[in-house]
């Protein structure tokens, strides 16, 4: 296995990854850094929690620390994401890496539900934009920033763009951007969404697919199981469960933002510390909500698959489902908040006598199978 000074990385940021306790490159970022390096255009595949953002942002970096600043309102490198969660994330790993440089670079995430005043008005210097896309059509329509000399422009989760019906916006953002340019793609899966962005995007990206991180697979990276639980006994079962193991920094996901906040007080009044997150909360409200999880002041984060993709929690031991995914890729979406990086992790899934033939169909698809461990015997009064 090479090392990160093999990559093609200059000293300053050999040093800064040093410093944040990255010892060797993951397999995605020891093909794509020198292929992202000699400008190719790249579609990178590889699972949640591989390494994919350092990725793209390490050779971004180099790369710009060693051209001439012009300060104006073209931005260099567009990096494109679904959801505002995922931007502050890669904002974050930006900023992590953006020490002791040749140069100070200036990135800026940029997303809706706040206020876009500020935005426009800090724009002026950002060579480096992590953008929603709504949110970005706002910005240019008020312009406070040109697509016209993008020279990288990165895709990050780019099945998940499709999923979430920003299609019209994707071919928007495409006719502004530059002809000239390096593009990147990135996704934890290949499907035919994907291969339709390559298409329109009119390139023949080097294909750098990993099918697991560091030869593991989620199978020994994940110890997953299911419980077959009647509707009426879930939330029970679900404190029973979190109570008797002793369950602390646990990612509960459901499926709509009524349900988060119904099992976020239901949890509360039987003595669990726990906060729901979805999106028809505001920023402020997300923002404490991962914050008092991360920090320990509440046990239980329940989520909705709307902000699935954009949380990041280090060492997260345990997700349950607690309503299964709509689809076999939500379900490896879900699961992959644990088990990063190496560290082992554990997926729970409830599943009731209805979701029993929707549950074949995950593992069939997903290549996995998980024996239903059956609850009727287990005493649930008092939970």
């Amino acid at each position: 296995m090479k090392s990160f000074s093999d990559l093609g990385l200059s000293e300053n940021l050999l040093q800064n990854i040093s410093k944040l306790g990255y010892e060797k490159p993951f397999s995605i970022q020891e093909q794509a850094i020198p292929a992202i390096l000699s400008g190719k255009d790249v579609m990178g595949i590889a699972r949640t929690g591989s390494g994919k953002t350092a990725s793209f942002v390490l050779p971004i970096l180099e790369k710009l620390q060693n051209t001439t600043l012009v300060k104006n309102r073209n931005i260099v490198c567009l990096i494109l994401v679904p959801t505002r969660e995922l931007a502050i994330q890669i904002q974050n790993v930006c900023l992590d890496f953006n020490q002791n440089l040749k140069r100070p670079i200036k990135t800026m995430a940029v997303y809706g539900g706040i206020s876009i005043n500020p935005q426009m008005k800090a724009m002026f210097g950002v060579e480096v934009l992590i953008a929603t896309p709504g949110r970005l059509l706002d910005l240019i329509n008020h312009n406070a920033l040109s697509l016209e000399k993008v020279s990288t422009f990165v895709v990050d989760e780019a099945d998940k763009m499709f999923q979430m019906g920003f299609d019209e916006e994707m071919n928007q953002i495409i006719e502004l951007l530059a002809k000239k340019r390096q593009n990147l793609l990135f996704s934890a899966t290949l499907n035919d969404k994907v291969q339709e962005m390559k298409s329109r995007l009119v390139i023949d990206p080097i294909l750098i697919e990993i099918q697991a991180p560091d030869n593991t697979d989620t199978e020994a990276q994940i110890e997953q199981s299911a419980y077959l639980v009647s509707l009426e006994r879930k939330g029970p079962f679900l404190r029973y469960l979190i109570k008797t193991n002793n369950y602390k920094q646990v990612l509960v996901f459901v499926s709509s933002s009524r349900t988060a906040d119904n099992l976020a007080e239901k949890l509360n009044k039987n003595g669990i510390k726990a906060v729901a997150m979805h999106g028809k909360k505001s920023q402020g409200a997300r923002y404490n909500a991962l914050d008092d999880f991360k920090t320990g002041a509440t046990d239980v984060l329940i989520a909705t698959d709307l902000i699935s993709r954009g949380i990041h929690i280090d060492h997260l031991p345990i997700v349950i489902n607690y309503e299964l995914p709509r689809s076999p890729l939500d379900y490896v979406h879900r699961i992959g908040r644990t088990g990063r990086a190496n560290e082992l992790g554990k997926a729970i899934s409830l599943v009731t006598p209805d979701d029993e033939h929707h549950f074949k169909i995950i593992q069939k698809k997903a290549k996995i199978r998980i024996a239903l461990e059956p609850t009727e015997d287990i005493n649930l009064q008092g939970f």
